[in-house]
């Protein structure tokens, strides 16, 4: 089930089906028009950070028609999908004594621990029914080493180890990122970081009503002032052409 670590999977070799998901939304600026070299980074829109799911994420299922209609405009979109193997450890179940959203040390620094989600394989962590995968997506799987967490779809939370996305994007030629999906204030914003910081990429973009946020004490506003230092760039959906001529 774990890809090497400089892969980027196709739809069959993740063994996930393309399909038509449910209407776009109506919000996206109508003169949005991606370019050659831009990419769509969709995050972990995946049933368990769904309400209802394991890690539920309050209004998580209601960025899935912003992510649609946003795929329609792209040709180069990456799924990611946290992808974690029972006993996971930055499960707060693999810590005697400790509470989901407790945290602890682990060798690579603080650690939240979580409720156990998007298990290898589960309906959880499968994409929300309702989330269209073009045959175009690749998939990077992320955190599915036992002993490191990952929110970055960039790299595991050591910082250094790659999952292979940067690779493959700069090999197509990929210049401008546009990231989306769950959670603004985790992997969205570690994603967001990491492309514009680590990756080097042009410009990127977190397109805000396309998230939602996790929003434990002071991640929200963590996650604002991080990007703000990167120089991350954050804008809704209906207003991106005003907010790329101001980049």
């Amino acid at each position: 089930l774990n890809p090497a670590v400089d892969e980027m999977l196709t739809l069959s070799e993740s063994g996930i089906e393309p399909r038509k998901g449910a209407a776009p939304s109506t919000s996206l600026d109508p003169g949005f028009k991606p370019v050659p070299g831009d990419a769509l980074l969709v995050i972990d829109v995946q049933n368990d950070f769904i309400p209802g799911g394991a890690l539920e994420v309050a209004g998580g299922h209601e960025v899935v028609p912003v992510c649609n209609a946003l795929m329609d405009r792209f040709d180069v979109v990456v799924f990611s999908q946290d992808w974690h193997c029972p006993g996971h450890l930055s499960f707060a179940s693999s810590h005697e004594g400790k509470s989901p959203y407790d945290s602890t040390q682990m060798p690579y620094g603080d650690q939240t621990l979580w409720p156990d989600h998007c298990i290898q394989g589960t309906s959880g962590s499968s994409f929300h029914a309702d989330l269209s995968i073009p045959d175009r997506v690749r998939v990077v799987r992320k955190g599915f080493r036992k002993d490191i967490d990952s929110y970055s779809a960039f790299f595991e939370n050591d910082q250094t180890t790659p999952t292979g996305l940067e690779g493959y994007l700069k090999d197509i030629g990929v210049r401008r990122v546009f990231v989306c999906g769950l959670a603004f204030d985790f992997c969205v914003r570690f994603t967001a970081v990491d492309a514009k910081v680590k990756c080097g990429f042009d410009e990127v973009v977190v397109v805000k009503d396309a998230t939602r946020s996790v929003g434990l004490p002071g991640t929200v506003e963590a996650a604002d002032e991080g990007m703000k230092e990167a120089g991350v760039k954050v804008a809704d959906s209906g207003s991106l052409v005003a907010a790329l001529a101001g980049l």
